[in-house]
Formats: structure tokens, C-alpha cells, sequence
């Protein structure tokens, strides 16, 4: 049966990117002709940016991926760099080549959950070392709620999220889709999801 969950979110994001873009492609004509200029240009082209970004962004975590599918180094890097341009979260893509899309999405969705517990921002390390992925974080303002982290230490989905928490309960899902088994450690000012 086809993951639907998957399909929706890929709808979705297939679906907004075609206007962002020609957004986007109308703002960069009235900027080379010079019909518009100043902070308020600037404001909405970076607003359409990290809009177009962050669909990307979400594409890859939460849209449809086949086994054989791959998805290439420089397109998460530069969604990355768009999405963390001003923001209070920086990410360290250390994975060296292009990867398969069914891991790399089980990376993004780490990534958001570790997100989650750096509510003053930082940095998030991933790296792949041919074998295991690695996301890491440390922060000393690192906040793990324990509804949300010990059912994924468990592999299970948390029994109640809302909708800014939907990542801890497909993370579960697409690693066992990817045939991948989470580890989940911390202390203190540090986090770390291996697959």
C-alpha cells in the first residue's frame, strides 16, 4: 500500500513551489529593471527565499521516496544555507556525496526534531560516515520534553502531537521505511539521533 501520508505532503509541496517560483522570477524582473527598491524589495525577496526553501525543505522530509531515488548533495545544501539565512539555526551537511532520498529523508526529519529542542537556535551537525547517519546537536539551553523524546528513544510514535510536532511521529515510520533503526542518546547540553 502506498505510503499516503507521504504522497500528501509531496502534493502539497509540488504544488506551492510553481507559484513561489514565478513569485520569485516576477520580483528578480522588477529588481533588474529597477522599478522597485529599498528594504521593502528586499524584505519580500527574502520572504519568498526562505518560502521556496522551506517547501523544498519539506519535501524532502515529508514527501514520497522511493529506495532507488537519490537526491543530491548541493540541493540540500543550498536549501539548508536559504533556510538558515537570519535564522537562529545554522546546519552542518557533512554527508560528502549525493545520498539515497529515503535516508536523507529520515536525516531531515532528525534535524526538525532536534529543532525542536533548541528553542534559543544553533547548530546541527549531520554526517554520514558510509555505514551510520549522525545528527547532532549540543546547546546549553538544550530543552528535551520527555513526551516527545522517550517514545522516539523508543521508536514509537508520542500518543498525543500537534501539528508543529508531526516529525517525532512520522520519524518512527519512514526510519523503519528506510529500513534504518534510530538510536537516540543525550546528556545534558547534548543531543544525538543515529540510523
Amino acid at each position: 500500500m502506498p505510503n499516503l501520508n507521504a504522497l500528501i505532503g509531496s502534493r502539497i509541496c509540488h504544488d506551492l513551489i510553481n507559484p513561489l517560483g514565478a513569485i520569485s522570477n516576477g520580483f528578480e524582473l522588477l529588481s533588474m529593471s529597477g522599478a522597485v527598491q529599498g528594504p521593502e524589495m528586499e524584505l519580500v525577496s527574502d520572504s519568498v527565499e526562505n518560502a521556496t526553501a522551506r517547501v523544498k525543505f519539506l519535501r524532502m522530509a515529508f514527501g514520497a521516496a522511493s529506495p532507488d531515488q537519490m537526491v543530491s548533495r548541493s540541493e540540500i545544501l543550498s536549501t539548508l544555507q536559504s533556510i538558515a539565512h537570519c535564522g537562529r539555526l545554522s546546519y552542518s551537511w557533512n554527508v560528502p556525496s549525493d545520498s539515497r532520498r529515503i535516508e536523507a529523508r529520515v536525516a531531515l526529519l532528525s534535524m526538525m526534531c532536534i529543532e525542536t529542542a533548541l528553542p534559543v537556535g544553533g547548530d546541527i551537525e549531520i554526517s554520514h560516515d558510509g555505514a551510520r547517519w549522525t545528527v547532532y546537536s549540543q546547546h546549553e539551553r538544550l530543552n528535551l520534553n520527555p513526551d516527545l523524546w522517550a517514545p522516539l528513544s523508543k521508536n514509537i510514535c508520542p500518543e498525543e502531537l500537534t501539528a508543529a510536532q508531526v516529525h517525532f511521529g512520522l520519524l518512527p515510520e519512514m526510519s523503519a521505511e528506510a529500513q534504518r533503526t534510530l538510536t537516540l542518546s543525550h546528556g545534558t547540553d547534548w543531543v544525538k539521533i543515529t540510523f
